[in-house]
């Protein structure tokens, strides 16, 4: 088969698609992936065709940095909408070449308007692809608008699957409509979105994620699948940083502290909270600069400043991992086995925080508002010091290593595809 992958947003958002689109290639497929241009030499590394719907994820979050540290995510998902209303018909026309002659579109979130528009244009099914739970269960509110769970909010947890449906279809329906409508030349999409239309495709939906982190549902149906999750391992020739690896070997493991794609109008002020909650406990630290550009000029020795790293390799080196809780970041500290410390920004950041304390492989979530030295320094000594929660971590580990995501999620759209030649071609969606 030919596939088309479409994947948006931050490193950890994309590399998980890399994965599976690495893993439908080694059998046998051919693969493109279709995301903005910070990522085509990723792609391109692991021998897949890369199309850019140009524009920068990076420089977007840069732009957005006062709302990124307020967090609130109704305000983010208005700019991301303005943002890609502007880009949209700019995007289309690469769009359509990366689509053009596959036999299947794959993508997650980004791809229930780009992709939905392009599927039915095309003619070509659409298997939708996720990283978060998206499809609605009564067992646990949305991932992007997270409830406390007690007897008295537990029937709002459907329905918050719902609302979070709505608010991402609502912030981009402006841009799908004018491609739709200036661009491929079909009607406007139904206001309510085309999630009804995409349920009656009978495509499968994946879910890369561990069933032992989050447990399928008892209310979906056969057609949802949790895989186990995407993991992408170093590029052929990968290696450490011989500085890096020096520095592991002159001590004890580490605690890794970076909040990823996140950005941070002090980045400074960051460090020295870093920093300060570090020496308080008398840890060793990485410490990632990332997207918020965590800087410091003079560090101390017990401290090693990185750029990007591959976390399947850095994780396991580590004694905790303190991070902003990205489906990405939050996989990579799962499956290594270490204590996690989340301190989420906004959109699905919460929810992986909670549940991470849910399964007792990490302290309470800190929210990046309420972020403190005190309060790191406490959640550091908890993560480093709690027996019991250093083993649920550690089990948890070994659980989720002996999964295989790709090759479980590989096998499903094989099985589906065959399934769908044999029968006449339809997307579901009306034309």
């Amino acid at each position: 088969m030919q596939i088309t992958i479409i994947a948006g947003g931050s490193r950890g958002d994309v590399q998980p698609y890399v994965a599976l689109g690495k893993g439908l290639k080694d059998a046998g497929h051919a693969v493109r992936v279709l995301t903005s241009d910070d990522f085509q030499s990723l792609i391109t590394e692991y021998g897949l065709e890369a199309f850019s719907t140009g524009g920068s994820a990076e420089a977007a979050a840069r732009e957005m940095q006062g709302l990124l540290d307020q967090g609130n995510m109704l305000t983010v998902l208005a700019r991301m909408g303005e943002a890609s209303e502007k880009q949209a018909v700019q995007a289309v026309e690469a769009s359509i070449r990366a689509c053009e002659g596959s036999d299947l579109l794959l993508g997650g979130l980004s791809g229930i308007a780009s992709g939905a528009s392009l599927s039915e244009y095309l003619n070509i099914p659409l298997l939708l692809a996720y990283l978060v739970p998206f499809h609605p269960t009564s067992e646990f509110p949305s991932a992007l608008t997270p409830l406390p769970q007690s007897p008295l909010t537990r029937w709002l947890n459907k329905p918050s699957h719902h609302i979070a449906q709505q608010m991402m279809w609502q912030s981009f329906r402006g841009g799908d409509t004018k491609v739709r409508t200036q661009a491929l030349h079909l009607q406007p999409s139904s206001f309510w979105g085309p999630f009804s239309a995409l349920r009656k495709s009978k495509q499968p939906t994946l879910y890369g994620y561990s069933k032992h982190v989050i447990p399928q549902p008892h209310d979906w149906d056969a057609s949802q699948h949790v895989t186990g999750y995407w993991f992408l391992e170093p590029s052929e020739g990968w290696e450490p940083p011989v500085e890096l690896v020096q520095f592991l070997q002159a001590g004890p493991a580490p605690i890794y502290i970076g909040f990823g794609s996140m950005t941070n109008s002090k980045p400074e002020e960051t460090a020295d909270l870093v920093l300060h909650a570090l020496e308080r406990t008398g840890q060793r630290g990485v410490v990632y600069e990332g997207w918020g550009g965590l800087k410091k000029e003079q560090l101390p020795a017990n401290v090693y400043m990185t750029q990007s790293i591959p976390h399947s390799w850095l994780f396991p080196r580590m004694a905790a991992v303190v991070h902003h809780g990205g489906v990405g970041t939050t996989a990579a500290g799962l499956a290594a086995g270490v204590t996690s410390i989340i301190v989420p920004f906004f959109a699905d950041q919460p929810f992986w925080g909670q549940r991470v304390h849910q399964l007792g492989v990490g302290p309470q979530p800190i929210p990046r508002k309420k972020l403190t030295a005190d309060r790191l320094t406490h959640a550091i000594e908890q993560a480093m010091n709690d027996n019991a929660m250093r083993e649920k971590a550690a089990t948890l580990g070994q659980r989720i290593r002996t999964e295989n995501g790709v090759e479980r999620a590989v096998e499903i759209i094989e099985q589906s595809q065959n399934k769908s030649f044999s029968a006449p071609r339809s997307t579901g969606l009306p034309r």
